[in-house]
């Protein structure tokens, strides 16, 4: 019979509203962010094409590049944030880069000064990615993890809503024809971008809290920028985690597959709103549940509903069917993404948070280009329910083996 304590378990709203102000700080951050980055991200393919003649490859060239840059730089900024004892300093700096080279576009004439600032600009999201984590992981107790991180990721998602329908209405009223804007056109609207991410440094400074560990401590456990200072069973977890990437390939597949069922194009970027909104919905819940729960069986579930959803896409074939599956796919993020970086504060220390999350983003990078690679060759060979259908067995695989990772730090 359930105690009394049970009965009054708070609900997840309550539960939302005893989050310390830096997780509402951090993901209102991330919320202006995301919402900055997808203003311009949209546009940026049509830009560079139409406006200053990038090829698809330099176009491919430039996003992979800044990918790359981002995850490498993850690990090394996340090492040092747990060296120097600091972290809100290195969130800070990374998105003050972010706030002065987006203004920069608006003054391009070339796609290699568009390689530059999109290098920089997500060198600052390298800078800053694993010690946001990490503070974000430090400022709530164990029990409450899951939901600051679905929270944050939330926000997050709520920002690449926005910042579409932003960047359509600031179109809309600076370019004469919005259906074929000049290049002037373009930098006006990314110049206007720059205004949420410098208003997210504000909020950084006076409402962003990190309370500093004791230096003792860290002294008798010194920090390596290795992973022989961490567990077999955190390494399992680094090992799952990139094999699980192999499989997940970019989104831009699922598009044309939702296209090629009878999405026409101009539909496309509603159904890409839906599926952050769905998003938004599912990281709320799914942190709470993991919290709740478990982070495993989260994360489990999430990877099964990914294979679902592929192995539908290989043989989708009307638009209701397409709809109904962006929604699905929603759940998966809701219930892995900030699950999983939970679950990677769990298995370590708090003085050597940093370096993990360093190392779980540098292993999601190695493996998130070749996974687009891969899907492609075997679309283009084999076609593509092939694709679908290998990249679902993947992700199988990696969800039997995420079984094998201890629930807790060993």
């Amino acid at each position: 019979m359930p105690t009394t304590d049970e009965n009054k378990r708070p609900g997840i709203a309550a539960r939302y509203r005893t989050l310390p102000s830096t997780v509402f700080a951090l993901s209102f951050v991330a919320f202006l962010n995301d919402a900055s980055s997808d203003i311009i991200y949209p546009l940026l393919p049509a830009f560079l094409a139409l406006s200053l003649g990038a090829t698809p490859f330099a176009i491919g060239l430039i996003e992979g590049f800044a990918e790359s840059i981002a995850s490498i730089l993850k690990l090394f900024s996340g090492y040092l944030s747990d060296k120097f004892n600091t972290r809100k300093l290195p969130v800070f700096l990374g998105y003050s880069l972010a706030a002065v080279v987006r203004p920069l576009l608006a003054f391009v004439t070339s796609w290699p000064q568009v390689l530059v600032v999109r290098m920089t600009d997500r060198a600052g999201k390298g800078i800053r990615g694993a010690p946001r984590d990490a503070l974000l992981a430090g400022s709530v107790p164990a029990e409450n993890r899951g939901l600051a991180f679905g929270f944050n990721r939330a926000a997050d998602h709520l920002g690449a809503v926005v910042g579409p329908v932003l960047a359509f209405i600031l179109l809309s009223y600076l370019a004469a024809d919005p259906q074929s804007p000049t290049a002037r056109e373009y930098q006006q609207v990314f110049l206007f971008a720059s205004i949420p991410v410098a208003i997210g440094l504000f909020v950084i400074v006076f409402f962003v809290r990190e309370e500093k560990r004791i230096a003792p401590e860290i002294d008798r456990m010194p920090i390596k920028f290795s992973l022989s200072q961490f567990d077999g069973n955190f390494k399992r977890l680094l090992f799952v985690v990139a094999l699980f990437t192999l499989s997940n390939s970019t989104d831009a597949f699922l598009l044309l597959r939702a296209e090629q069922s009878g999405i026409p194009p101009a539909m496309l970027p509603l159904l890409w709103m839906v599926l952050h909104f769905s998003k938004v919905f599912f990281s709320l819940i799914g942190g709470d549940l993991s919290d709740r729960l478990g982070r495993r069986s989260m994360i489990v579930t999430g990877w099964l509903i990914y294979a679902g959803v592929y192995v539908a896409f290989a043989f989708v074939d009307s638009a209701w069917q397409a709809w109904a599956l962006f929604i699905i796919y929603g759940a998966y993020f809701g219930l892995t993404e900030g699950v999983e970086k939970a679950f990677v504060a769990d298995l370590v220390d708090d003085e050597k948070r940093g370096t993990a999350f360093g190392f779980y983003n540098l292993f999601y990078g190695i493996t998130v280009f070749p996974a687009s690679l891969l899907f492609g060759f075997l679309w283009s060979q084999f076609g593509a329910p092939t694709a679908f259908i290998v990249s679902a067995c993947i992700s199988l695989v990696a969800a039997v083996l995420m079984i094998s990772v201890s629930a807790r730090r060993q």
